[in-house]
C-alpha cells in the first residue's frame, strides 16, 4: 500500500456494509489470542494474526488507555517495540506515553473507525505526554487535537518539543516501517530543525490523526504468510506531496471513488473458527 497523496489515498478507504460489519462483530467477540508461533496472516488492511500477546496495561514509560475495549494485542514484536519506546520515554523524562487502540486478540475487521490494525503489527499512541498514571480502566480519558482540521493549523497551545521527540524516537526504530500523522504535523515538523532529516521519510501525512500518531511495523523475518508495507517514497516527504493535503484540495478528496472491501485470507477465517 503506497501512501502518495489525497486522491489515491481514498482508494484504500472501505466502505462499511452489513456483511464488513457483522464479520468485524465476529472479531470482536473472540477473548483471547490464539496459542502457537506468533504469524501475522495477510496485510495490516486485511488481515489477522495468531500467536498474539497483550501488553501489559502499565509499564516504564507507559500506560494502555481505555481497556475495556480490549484492543490491546498484538504480534510479540509489536509489543516488544512499545515496550522499548517506553523505556526511551522514561529514559529522556518525556513523560508518560499512552497507549490506545493496538489489535483485537486476533487481530481482523474492528467494528467502527479502523480500516488497519488488522494483522498485530498497527498502534496508535497519543499526543499528550503530561497524564499522570490513572487506575482503573482508564474509558473516560480523553486525548486532546494537536491540529485543527478545519482551520489546517497546529495546537501550540499544547504542542511542544516532546512530542516531535516522541515521533522521531518511533520512526528512527528499524522495525517501523512508517508512521501516520496529521498532515499538520507532518508540516510542523517539515519545518523544524534537524541534525539528520532521513526519519521524516517514514512519517506520512493521513486522515485525521490529530490528537495521536499511528506507527505500523514491518512484517517480522521470516513471516511469510504478512503482506508487507509498501516502502514509502524518496526524500522526506515535505515537498508537494505534503501541500496536496492542504484543505483547498479537498473536493478532489470527496471525488476520489472508494474501494471495495478486500477479503480476508482464508488462514484468517479458519482462526476466526478455531478455539
Amino acid at each position: 500500500m503506497k501512501i502518495l497523496g489525497p486522491t489515491l489515498l481514498l482508494t484504500l478507504v472501505i466502505t462499511a456494509t452489513p456483511a464488513a460489519a457483522a464479520e468485524a462483530n465476529g472479531w470482536s467477540k473472540i477473548a483471547a489470542p490464539k496459542d502457537g508461533p506468533p504469524v501475522s496472516i495477510g496485510g495490516y488492511t486485511n488481515g489477522c494474526f495468531s500467536g498474539g500477546e497483550a501488553l501489559p496495561a502499565e509499564g516504564r514509560g507507559y500506560q494502555v488507555v481505555r481497556l475495556s475495549r480490549n484492543r490491546y494485542y498484538g504480534h510479540p514484536e509489536l509489543i516488544r517495540f512499545i515496550q522499548d519506546l517506553g523505556n526511551k520515554v522514561a529514559d529522556e523524562q518525556l513523560g508518560l506515553m499512552l497507549v490506545a487502540d493496538m489489535g483485537q486478540p486476533r487481530g481482523g475487521p474492528m467494528p467502527g473507525g479502523h480500516v488497519s490494525h488488522q494483522n498485530g503489527l498497527d498502534a496508535d499512541i497519543w499526543l499528550p505526554l503530561n497524564y499522570q498514571r490513572t487506575p482503573g480502566k482508564r474509558d473516560g480519558l480523553k486525548s486532546i487535537a494537536y491540529a485543527d482540521r478545519e482551520k489546517y493549523t497546529l495546537n501550540r497551545d499544547v504542542w511542544t518539543k516532546g512530542q516531535a521527540r516522541l515521533i522521531r524516537l518511533a520512526a528512527e526504530d528499524e522495525r517501523v516501517a512508517r508512521i501516520l500523522v496529521n498532515p499538520v504535523i507532518k508540516t510542523e515538523l517539515c519545518s523544524m530543525q534537524w541534525d539528520d532529516r532521513s526519519w521524516l521519510r517514514k512519517v506520512r501525512p493521513w486522515w485525521k490523526h490529530h490528537t495521536h500518531f499511528h506507527v505500523r511495523l514491518n512484517c517480522a523475518e521470516g513471516d511469510k504468510q504478512c503482506v508487507p508495507q509498501a516502502q514509502p517514497p524518496g526524500g522526506d516527504g515535505c515537498g508537494a506531496e505534503l501541500t496536496s493535503w492542504r484543505p483547498e484540495n479537498r473536493k478532489k478528496w470527496k471525488k476520489a471513488a472508494a474501494a471495495a472491501p478486500r477479503p480476508l485470507p482464508q488462514r484468517c477465517l479458519a482462526l476466526l473458527k478455531e478455539q
